[in-house]
């Protein structure tokens, strides 16, 4: 299973790190380089500072938790979404802008991909997680308003992200039953499709009850 986080600051890197023990290859796509103020709110380390935000967590997945991921260091646009997202059983958007937002919505509807959504408010008073049939995307007050740069808003962050974390872990749960009832049961072809040992499938399907 590959997830894809669209934005990897404030909501998307905190969230990804609570999301580190799923069986998924999780994507991180994000544009933008990590500053000495991103350190407050989001799930960087002071020696990631100056690095894209994507490889930067990439690297800190692998040297931290021993977990394999993916980055890709880019600004989604239309031309490049296929490529970004094409691949993704699970789309998570954390972007901090409406333009984004809704470039994400229309691929996930045009190729019917999972999509779920996490915002925060930028003076950190309300966040929310919704799946893309429930969402709509707000614009933003002034085009390339800054949200959560410092630490202030560090417990809104973690909340938000930790209902995020548990709506990614939820579809993991709704992603193995399908895949097992698309296999009619069958553990071995499952496991092929999926890409991982049986026993370890299994044990993940009785992990979710669902064997």
């Amino acid at each position: 299973m590959r997830i894809v986080f669209c934005g990897v600051g404030a909501l998307g890197s905190t969230a990804a790190v609570s999301c580190r023990n799923l069986d998924a290859t999780p994507r991180f796509v994000d544009f933008d380089r990590v500053e000495s103020k991103n350190v407050l709110a989001q799930a960087f380390v002071k020696q990631s500072i100056g690095k894209n935000k994507a490889e930067a967590l990439k690297l800190q997945f692998s040297n931290f938790y021993g977990v394999k991921a993916e980055a890709m260091g880019v600004r989604l646009v239309e031309q490049n979404a296929a490529a970004v997202l094409g691949e993704a059983d699970l789309v998570v958007d954390c972007f901090d802008n409406a333009k984004s937002r809704r470039l994400v919505s229309a691929f996930a509807r045009e190729h019917q991909k999972a999509l779920v959504h996490a915002a925060i408010s930028a003076d950190g008073t309300f966040g929310l997680v919704r799946w893309e049939e429930r969402f709509s995307a707000d614009e933003e007050d002034a085009e390339g308003q800054a949200t959560c740069e410092g630490g202030e808003h560090l417990p809104m962050i973690s909340l938000v992200s930790a209902a995020l974390a548990r709506a990614i872990q939820d579809f993991e749960r709704i992603y193995l039953g399908q895949l097992i009832a698309d296999c009619e049961g069958n553990a071995s072809e499952a496991a092929r499709r999926a890409g991982m040992d049986r026993p370890y499938l299994l044990t993940l399907l009785r992990r979710h009850g669902l064997r």
